[in-house]
């Protein structure tokens, strides 16, 4: 073959894998990118005020970083959820994995989506609200979102090539018109974010639960570079990581815009609601196309979120039970997120909320574990670490749970507020830490001795 061929033919394979990569990467903003993504940064923009950029930073750290890390992990660590949990021992690797996909799957995040997308996006605009609406709309919503994900291989074309230009055009509308034109002055920064902003916008980004959502999105970004040609770990892992950083970066760019809105909107202490401030600054930027594009905005952004929620779940399913279809579980669960979604968000909240509460500081410490075995695998697959840690954060994240349902409050919450970090949510941290540092040393320790 002469050298020019094989150089073309090099490159050819080069660009189609940067176009691949890129593809999946806006698939994994776009399905990152949800209604709570859309609400929360120009609430902190309104609350930080002043004091926007180290709020701001901090929330990117929760937000963004937390959620690259969770799809790293899964590249290092094999294909999905399951593989990841199994590290830290059988039981916990059959149930977490189920939990998780239920909890942010179908009940929860796939009829939140629903619920927001009618209640933000179709009732300001036609300015209707009724039962028979509400199904109707939650219907055609599920259903739109089944076919869209009714072929996982073809989801990037869908959410990458199609949906989240879409979405990124609507962002970018809505975000430069905003900022060009209110003129508000940024007010002194609010509560907590007066005294500790970053702590304020890192619990922030720490809420919108998008770790928990990256360890199950994690399947499709695999599946779908594995489908386009990364078969090989060695290829794999370097082009997960890339499109994770790339739509880390897109986020960033979207999350610092919003918030610049919420900073710069007049009389910005007024708010209490994300959608309600971002329906003004649309409407006070847009004129009277400001409604249409901001619910554009927020239909986008759920639809592509459900469609990724819906494929997620039904991959994992089917390699679970093998014996029932994808499609079947697809159908299932859309069937399932449409009756949820009827009910509005309070209820949802009311059972989902706890659940995913005790779910995300162990989900969070398993993708930690599993980056630190990523650097020490070579010489450790550290099950004791594991174990250890894993363990503790359930414990902990157990209690914290039944103390906020008002379970055994005389007894945990003496316990749990004396730990630091409890009263900003995350008093898992130092118990958690200092049993991966116990187990760390209890596997290294057991290396050196088969070594002697």
């Amino acid at each position: 073959m002469p050298a020019s061929t094989s150089t073309q033919g090099t490159q050819s394979h080069r660009s189609r894998t940067s176009i691949v990569v890129l593809s999946t990467a806006l698939m994994l903003f776009s399905m990152f990118f949800g209604a709570g993504n859309l609400i929360f940064p120009p609430m902190i923009g309104a609350y930080a005020g002043e004091a926007f950029t180290p709020a701001m930073v901090g929330f990117l750290l929760g937000g963004v970083a937390l959620p690259i890390v969770a799809i790293v992990a899964i590249a290092f660590s094999g294909s999905d959820l399951s593989d990841l949990s199994r590290r830290a021992g059988r039981v916990f690797g059959a149930l977490f994995p189920v939990l998780v996909y239920l909890s942010i799957g179908a009940f929860f995040g796939l009829p939140r989506m629903g619920a927001v997308a009618y209640s933000t996006s179709f009732v300001p605009l036609a300015s209707y609200d009724s039962l028979n609406s509400a199904v109707l709309f939650s219907g055609v919503f599920f259903t739109v979102a089944g076919v869209l994900a009714w072929n996982p291989r073809t989801i990037i074309q869908s959410l990458g090539k199609v949906l989240t230009p879409t979405l990124l055009l609507f962002l970018a509308i809505l975000i430069l018109r905003s900022v060009m034109v209110l003129d508000g002055a940024p007010a002194p920064a609010q509560d907590t974010y007066a005294t500790q902003p970053i702590a304020a916008g890192l619990l922030s980004g720490y809420l919108t639960m998008d770790s928990v959502a990256a360890l199950a999105f994690g399947i499709i970004v695999v599946n779908t570079l594995r489908g386009n040609g990364a078969v090989r770990r060695r290829h794999l892992i370097p082009q997960t990581v890339t499109a994770a950083f790339i739509a880390g970066g897109f986020l960033s760019v979207v999350y610092v815009g919003l918030g610049l809105i919420g900073r710069s909107i007049p009389n910005a202490a007024q708010y209490t609601d994300g959608a309600a401030l971002l329906a003004d600054a649309a409407a006070q930027s847009l004129g009277s196309t400001g409604a249409f594009v901001f619910s554009m905005t927020v239909l986008a952004a759920c639809l592509t979120t459900a469609v990724g929620l819906l494929a997620a779940c039904s991959e994992f399913f089917h390699r679970l039970v093998p014996a029932v279809r994808y499609h079947v579980w697809l159908v299932g669960f859309a069937v399932i997120a449409f009756s949820f979604s009827i009910h509005g968000l309070p209820t949802l909240l009311a059972i989902a909320g706890p659940l995913i509460g005790f779910l995300y500081p162990i989900a969070i410490t398993l993708m930690s574990v599993a980056l630190i075995g990523a650097v020490v695998n070579r010489w450790t697959r550290l099950p004791v670490t594991f174990r250890l840690a894993v363990g503790v954060a359930v414990v902990w994240s157990a209690a914290t749970t039944l103390a906020e349902l008002g379970v055994g409050t005389a007894v945990l919450t003496p316990i749990l507020s004396a730990v630091p970090l409890h009263d900003i949510h995350l008093g898992w941290v130092v118990p958690v830490a200092l049993a991966a540092v116990c187990g760390l040393l209890v596997d290294l320790t057991r290396r050196e001795r088969s070594r002697a």
